[in-house]
Parts: structure tokens; sequence; C-alpha cells
């Protein structure tokens, strides 16, 4: 059976919500700790909406109860709702969000209400919005942070207020390929970056508008930055949340593109100079070659048409 906690639906919308979810509670198709997004009907004036929703367990009490005791550790299913199932783009932030969720209640278990209800209303706020925050103030000084993001750039922010903060975190971590690459290759690339001493880039956060230090940028990340300042008119977190998805989809590809004419160079003089069009013209050739050059450290041949590549970069 499910008991309700909180929410702010109508009651025959409640109802039907409630119902919804127990379905899906019957057949099993909830995980813990895994959100999933789906369209429901509802009798609210939107009809069909979006529906995030999660299963999760209170640990701290299932830890606190003996083995002879019939205490269950409550189970909470949690619903957000948005427009359609847009919110599916923003599933691991939300799965995030329900973890934090999660930590608060075992920390308040006398007070689930108080607790509770301040951390579910501001979700939207907390959990999708922070990309939109980021575009809005960074405006065309975006190109470095998504350059930093790209090439593993460590970044410290100062003075800045603690949303702020978290917003730029959530920025770098969304738009970075972490996930996409292998992880071995992005903890050579930071290891990379110490090495040759190359600086953080500093966020300034002390007057309206941030100042950097030490930022980098390409023509890749400028045409990028260019997408997100246009979308900024219509102000649509799910909008900037697609083109993030997209610029690191390019990324990739132009990362997959040059390993494949890599591998041809190694038997063809006329590919490498294929390769050295590609790195002049893709615009993100300063990182692809980092990226590439810790990928194929261990492989002779590979290393030396990169060698080679970086000399004509150079030159």
């Amino acid at each position: 059976s499910l008991s309700l906690l909180d929410t702010n639906l109508p009651a025959e919308a409640e109802t039907e919500l409630r119902s919804f979810i127990a379905k899906r509670l019957t057949k099993g198709a909830l995980f813990e700790g895994m959100g999933n997004v789906a369209l429901v009907g509802l009798s609210i004036p939107e009809g069909k909406v979006g529906c995030y929703y999660c299963h999760f367990q209170q640990e701290s009490i299932l830890e606190m109860a003996t083995l002879e005791s019939d205490i269950n550790a409550p189970e909470y299913v949690v619903c957000f709702l948005g427009g359609s199932e847009k919110e599916d783009t923003f599933r691991l932030e939300l799965d995030k969000y329900i973890q934090n969720l999660k930590i608060n209640l075992d920390l308040e278990q006398k007070n689930l209400e108080s607790c509770v209800s301040p951390y579910l209303k501001s979700w939207f706020e907390d959990a999708i919005c922070p990309i939109q925050r980021v575009v809005q103030l960074f405006q065309d000084k975006l190109a470095s942070l998504l350059h930093a993001a790209l090439s593993y750039t460590p970044v410290e922010v100062k003075n800045a207020d603690e949303r702020t903060e978290k917003d730029i975190s959530r920025f770098l971590a969304a738009a970075s390929l972490q996930g996409l690459v292998q992880e071995g290759t992005m903890t050579s690339l930071c290891i990379a970056m110490t090495e040759e001493q190359h600086k953080s880039m500093v966020i300034d956060c002390s007057g309206s508008q941030p100042q950097l230090h030490n930022a980098g940028s390409n023509r890749f990340c400028e045409d990028w930055m260019q997408a997100f300042v246009n979308g900024a008119e219509g102000g649509n977190p799910f909008l900037f949340r697609q083109i993030l998805e997209n610029f690191k989809l390019k990324a990739i590809q132009d990362i997959n593109n040059l390993k494949r004419f890599i591998r041809q160079a190694e038997m063809n003089h006329y590919a490498l100079f294929k390769c050295y069009l590609f790195l002049k013209n893709c615009g993100s050739g300063d990182i692809l070659l980092k990226i590439v050059k810790v990928e194929h450290a261990e492989m002779p041949e590979a290393r030396n048409v990169v060698t080679v590549l970086e000399e004509f970069m150079r030159e």
C-alpha cells in the first residue's frame, strides 16, 4: 500500500498518480535508487505530463534493526512532474537529487515533513536549472568553460556564493566527456595536464560578471558557445541540456574520426596529411591531440604519428 507523505497535486490527480505508481510497483518495474521517466495522464489542465519517479529505501533504520526485529526500513517513491518526458535528459541529476534526499531523511528521521517539503519544492531550481543559470551568467565567456571541461583543465572558483559555485561545478561535470571516453584515458589526461604545469583556470565571481584568468578557448568551443547564447532567448533549461549533449557527441565523433585517420596514417603518408588537415579544420585540434596522445601512449606506431602531428601543428 502507498501512503502519502507530501504533494502539491489536486486530490484527484494525486489518486491517479498513486494508482500509476502502484501498478509499476506491482510489476516490479522500480529499482532502488534508479529513476524512470514516463508520460502520465492526470486530471490537471496539462492532461499528460512527464513523470520522473524513483524508489528508495531508508537505510539507517534498517541498520539499527536487529535480526530478531520485525521492523522494516521505510520505503519511498518520489515523483517529479514536468511538461513532457524531457526530464529524461536530466535523469542522472534527478537520481543524485534523490540520493541527497535519502541522506536528509536518514539524518532527520523524527521530523520528515519539515525536512522533506522544502527540499521537494526546490527540485526544479536545484536539479534542472543550473546549466541555464551558468549560460546566463557567463554568456560569451562560456567558451572558456566548455574548453576547460573538454581539456580536463582544473577550475578554481573564487568569491562565489554557494549556489553559483555548485552550478559551475555541475556544468563542468555535465560538459566533460566523463563516461564517454575510457576511464584510464581520463585519469591519464588529468595527470598529463598536471605534469605539463598547466595552470588552473580561475573564475572570480566578485563582480556582476565573472572574470576569467588563465582561460583557454578554441574555435570549436566558440561555435558551440554561440549555440548556447542563441538558445538563451527562450530560457528553456531542457534546450540547454540538449545543446550540451550535442556538443559532447560532436567532440566524441571528432575524436573517433581522428583515431581512424591515425590508424590509416600508420601505413599511408597521404592519410597523415588528412590527419593534419582534420586537426587544422575541426576547431579543437589542441584538445583532440592531447586526448589521442594519451590513448596511444603505449602504441609505438600510433605514437610516432601523433609526434609528427604535434610538430606540424606547432609549425
